[in-house]
């Protein structure tokens, strides 16, 4: 399953301190150890990871795979991975063995220093690639290297230490560009559970909606599709073969519980409504709820009441 945590969550889960002093800055970066976060007598613990919250980059040493919703890549020696808050997967540990370090960033850690970087454009994040790297032994001197300099770095008291760590992160970035992905192996059997499973779970994480200034996002099978980093039409058919219901059946059933709760449980208007469930207007958005419950959405708020 994937996990949501935000920031805190991920240093309060590990036991790690937020440091006051990254708090501090515009941004958030900060750089660890694997072995001395994993447990090694439970190692089938899947390392924390939030969509929402940060990019990651890895270096996975040891025996593990890493899980998307279409696709599993062994990793039996040295790898390089690259995370996005876009697309979900787990890191799962085979064995006790786990060392290596990872560094976590958001993307406010680059833009903030009007540097003009927007990460959701380089290669290793976009969704039809498969940001896991394989990594020889020269190139894992190379890598360790990178790695153990910011972890010196974020100890240091120089003043421009963060700029150099952008660098060093972008040395990092540019490195795995240029290496090719590791072959991601195709597993028929799970692949549709775990697509199903991480749709499901990313739809209900949409919601709730409590503030009129919130706007859901995600709307269409494409938009779901692609932060699956799956194709629509596969998407399409494996929920349709699991809950005999297309993708935007079961998206306009979820809108419209949502907008349910809504009308009945808040005091915003229906203009407003519609804002937030991403509808153009009040007229599409009464169109849609007359279509889905025989109801318009004011006689539904009424009826409610009564």
């Amino acid at each position: 399953m994937i996990n949501h945590t935000s920031l805190e969550d991920f240093y309060k889960r590990n036991s790690v301190a937020l440091p006051d002093r990254i708090a501090r800055e515009i941004g958030h970066f900060n750089i660890f150890e694997t072995e001395k976060l994993f447990n090694k007598s439970d190692h089938t613990r899947v390392m924390p990871y939030s969509r929402r919250a940060y990019y990651k980059i890895s270096w996975l040493r040891g025996t593990s795979r890493v899980e998307y919703a279409d696709k599993v890549i062994d990793v039996k020696g040295n790898a390089l991975l690259f995370a996005t808050p876009r697309i979900p997967y787990n890191w799962v540990p085979e064995n006790s063995d786990q060392t290596g370090m990872f560094c976590i960033f958001t993307a406010d850690f680059f833009w903030s220093a009007k540097s003009g970087v927007l990460l959701d454009e380089l290669p290793v994040f976009q969704p039809r690639y498969t940001p896991v790297f394989e990594l020889s032994d020269e190139e894992v001197t190379e890598i360790e290297y990178i790695f153990r300099k910011m972890h010196k770095e974020m100890e240091s008291d120089y003043k421009f230490k963060y700029d150099l760590l952008r660098t060093l992160v972008m040395e990092l970035i540019h490195y795995g560009q240029k290496l090719q992905p590791i072959l991601a192996i195709s597993q028929t059997q799970n692949a549709s559970e775990r697509i199903s499973s991480l749709f499901v779970e990313l739809l209900e994480r949409q919601f709730p909606l409590d503030s009129i200034h919130q706007r859901l996002m995600l709307r269409s099978a494409k938009d779901y599709a692609d932060r699956l980093a799956v194709h629509v039409n596969h998407l399409n058919k494996v929920l349709k073969e699991a809950t005999g219901t297309t993708t935007k059946q079961i998206i306009n059933h979820r809108i419209c519980q949502e907008a349910k709760i809504m009308l009945k449980h808040t005091d915003w208007n229906v203009q407003e409504i519609a804002y937030v469930l991403g509808f153009d207007d009040a007229a599409q958005f009464s169109n849609f709820f007359k279509k889905q419950t025989s109801f318009s959405p004011s006689s539904f708020r009424l009826e409610a009441v009564d």
